[in-house]
C-alpha cells in the first residue's frame, strides 16, 4: 500500500433518505476511520450526505442528472479517483455500480466492489432505463467488480438469474443498532397522546417512502379491510412523500373510508419513538431485498405482517406473519391476528422478534462484514500493485 493506510471511496447514486443510504450512514459511524473514507454521490450530497459529513467524513456530489449513466460521467469520475487514490472503491445501488466500476477500472490501482440493494426488477414498477443498467451490469459482471455485495439472499439470487456473476457475490444484510431501537413504554402513551387517541387505542404502522415497490394503495387497502372488522384501529403513515401534501394518498385513504383513522405523518426524525409505539408494523411491499424497517421494528419488541417481498420472510421468522405479494386481504387478516393477541402474549412475541434481531442482524457485527470485505478488496489492491 505503498507506505499509507489503506483508503475506501465509497461511490453511491444518491444521498437522498432512504434504506441503501442509511445503511451507507449507519457503517460509516461505526467503520474504522483508518480506512479514510471518501464518499461521492453521483447526483448530490442531500440529506445523508449532510450527515455523514458531519462525522467529519469528506463528501462531494457530482451533480449529474439522476439515470444519466454516459462516459462523460465515467471519464469525470475517474479523473476524480486518480486524484483521491483509493484502494479500494466500493459502488452503491445500479447506476453507481456502472459508472463507478468503469471509472475505477478507468482510474487503475484500485479493486472494486459493487452493492446490490434491490430484488425486483418488475417492468411495470421499474423505469426502463434503470432495467438497461442492470442488463449492462450483468455483462460486465465478470470484468469489473472483484466482488458483489448483495444485502439478501433473494437479490443474490434473483441477480444471479439475472446473469450477474454468482463466484463473485457475497451476501451481507442490513444490521441493526438494537440500542437505539428498543421498547419504550413511554413512547407508546406520548405517541397517542400527540395524535389525540387514547392510551389504549391500538396502533398499526407503516414506515416507508411514496414508491410504487412500497405499494402504499396496498396499505390503505389493507387498512380499509381492517377498519371494516376492528373499526377501533388507527394507522400511522410514515415517510417520504407521505403525506396530506399528497393529494393522490389523500384520495386513496377517502375512497377505502379511513380518513377519520389514517394519519399520515410525513418524513420524520423520531422514527424509533413512533415505532416502539406500534403494536403492528404492516409491510405491503411488492419488492424489497432486505427491508431495514423490519429489523427496526422488531428491535422495538413489535411484531410485523409482512408480504413475502426479499428476505421478508427470512428477517421475521417465526415471529410474526407472512403473506404472498399483492394479497391485501391476507395481509389485514395477519394484521387483525396479531392485533387479536393478548398484551402478554404480543409482549411475548415483539420479545422473541427483538432477540431475533439481536442474534442474526446486530449493527456491530453487521460493519464487522462490511470491514471484513474490504480488507478482502484490499489485499487484491496489494496483489496486483506487486504484479504490476
Amino acid at each position: 500500500m505503498d507506505g499509507r493506510p489503506a483508503r475506501l471511496v465509497i461511490v453511491i447514486t444518491g444521498l437522498r433518505t432512504g434504506g441503501a443510504e442509511m445503511m451507507l450512514l449507519k457503517v460509516l459511524e461505526r467503520l474504522d476511520p483508518a480506512w479514510r473514507p471518501h464518499v461521492i454521490s453521483l447526483t448530490d450530497v442531500g440529506e445523508i450526505g449532510h450527515r455523514i459529513a458531519a462525522l467529519g467524513i469528506p463528501v462531494e456530489g457530482l451533480g449529474l442528472r439522476p439515470g444519466r449513466v454516459g462516459p462523460l460521467a465515467v471519464a469525470r469520475l475517474a479523473t476524480r479517483l486518480r486524484e483521491l487514490r483509493p484502494d479500494v472503491v466500493h459502488t452503491w445501488m445500479y447506476h453507481a455500480d456502472l459508472v463507478g466500476g468503469l471509472a475505477a477500472k478507468l482510474a487503475g490501482g484500485c479493486a472494486v466492489g459493487w452493492a446490490i440493494h434491490n430484488t425486483s426488477l418488475d417492468p411495470a414498477r421499474t423505469k426502463r432505463s434503470t432495467r438497461l443498467v442492470v442488463r449492462a451490469c450483468a455483462l460486465l459482471s465478470r470484468r469489473v467488480p472483484d466482488r458483489i455485495l448483495s444485502v439478501s439472499e433473494a437479490a443474490r439470487d434473483a441477480h444471479v438469474a439475472l446473469g450477474y456473476a454468482a463466484e463473485r457475490m457475497v451476501v451481507v444484510p442490513n444490521g441493526f443498532d438494537v440500542a437505539r431501537f428498543k421498547p419504550d413504554p413511554e413512547a407508546r402513551v406520548d405517541v397517542r397522546r400527540e395524535l389525540g387517541l387514547a392510551p389504549d387505542a391500538p396502533l398499526v404502522g407503516l414506515v416507508a417512502r411514496w414508491d410504487p415497490l412500497k405499494n402504499i394503495e396496498g396499505f390503505v387497502e389493507a387498512a380499509g379491510i381492517v377498519h371494516g372488522r376492528r373499526p377501533d384501529v388507527h394507522f400511522i403513515m410514515v415517510g417520504s412523500g407521505i403525506d396530506s401534501a399528497n393529494e393522490r394518498l389523500v384520495a386513496m385513504v377517502q375512497q377505502a373510508g379511513v380518513t377519520g383513522v389514517v394519519h399520515t405523518l410525513g418524513r420524520r426524525d423520531d422514527v424509533p419513538r413512533l415505532m416502539t409505539a406500534m403494536d403492528v408494523l404492516v409491510s405491503p411491499s411488492w419488492g424489497e431485498a432486505f427491508p431495514s424497517v423490519l429489523g427496526e421494528s422488531m428491535a422495538c419488541g413489535v411484531p410485523c405482517a409482512v408480504t413475502d417481498a426479499g428476505d421478508s420472510a427470512l428477517i421475521v421468522g417465526d415471529t410474526g406473519r407472512v403473506v404472498a405479494c399483492g394479497d391485501m386481504e391476507g395481509l389485514a387478516k395477519a394484521a387483525c391476528g396479531l392485533l387479536g393477541l393478548s398484551p402478554g402474549e404480543r409482549a411475548t412475541l415483539g420479545a422473541r422478534a427483538r432477540d431475533r434481531i439481536a442474534a442474526n442482524f446486530e449493527l456491530g457485527e453487521i460493519v464487522n462484514r462490511y470491514a471484513a470485505f474490504y480488507a478482502e478488496l484490499a489485499t487484491l489492491a496489494v496483489q496486483r500493485k506487486a504484479e504490476n
